[in-house]
């Protein structure tokens, strides 16, 4: 079953941990977020590359679509959907100082390329905490499909699920990675402060695969084609970086597609 995972008061090098809620924790990480080498974020960024393109040919509200990113942080996945001609993109997140990262990211990328400027027609950040009971930003609601990549660590399958299903139009399309539970029950999502060395932890869950299915079923969610699982071997470690070395052999990711059933 999904459960938190316990603080520790030290990692196995001996550095002190500090244990976050999960917006100040986020909010530090912003400024290291894209350059710490986290080899979960390398390799949500590799699988992206194909299940995205698959995801949207899913899709078959007609277009123009909105697009929403639940969780979006620094913008990583968001400015992939900037190519998808037409699209308002939604990206949501409960971390000011990611969001203030991903507005920098988005509009650099819609001066910088005017490919991507003709294409996305717009695109809108807005504060959304899944934990505070605050309302979904309307204009987030209603939309054709939601991605959430490493986002479901950080909540409880309950919030989430219904989070999605308050955002999501009937029948429309959710694509959801996350942390393994192999991966979750060594170790959590965090990041070393670089102004004071300590290791840094937002709230994390262990969620199980079956887990996830059973919850996203009874809110109302069907499974779409296979669930992807994703290891670290000798040969994926020399392209996810130093740090992915002590993970060989361990399953860390996991995809999915849902539909949000009518």
């Amino acid at each position: 079953m999904s459960a938190p995972i316990p603080p520790v008061e030290a990692t196995s090098t001996g550095k002190s941990v500090r244990y976050l809620d999960t917006t100040t924790a986020y909010d530090l990480w912003s400024e290291v977020y894209d350059t710490d080498g986290n080899i979960l974020q390398v390799l949500d960024t590799m699988e992206m590359r194909s299940l995205l393109p698959r995801f949207l040919s899913q899709l078959s509200s007609p277009q123009p679509w909105k697009l929403v990113d639940l969780g979006c942080g620094t913008g990583r996945n968001s400015l992939q959907l900037l190519d998808v001609p037409g699209a308002t993109i939604i990206g949501l997140d409960t971390s000011p100082k990611m969001l203030e990262r991903a507005r920098s990211r988005l509009n650099d990328r819609m001066v910088a390329s005017q490919e991507a400027s003709k294409k996305a027609r717009d695109f809108e950040l807005f504060l959304y905490d899944m934990l505070s009971n605050s309302p979904v930003p309307a204009s987030a609601l209603n939309a054709d499909a939601l991605i959430s990549t490493l986002v479901l660590e950080h909540i409880p399958l309950l919030d989430f699920f219904q989070a999605i299903s308050l955002i999501l139009k009937p029948g429309a399309l959710a694509l959801i990675t996350n942390m393994h539970s192999d991966m979750g029950a060594i170790s959590q999502a965090g990041f070393v402060d670089p102004k004071t060395g300590e290791k840094v932890r937002p709230q994390s869950f262990a969620h199980h695969i079956d887990d996830v299915i059973a919850e996203a079923q009874r809110q109302g969610f069907e499974v779409v084609g296979e669930v992807l699982e994703r290891g670290v071997d000798e040969e994926t470690s020399k392209t996810l970086g130093v740090r992915a070395k002590k993970w060989i052999g361990v399953t860390v990711w996991f995809g999915i597609y849902l539909r949000k059933q009518k």
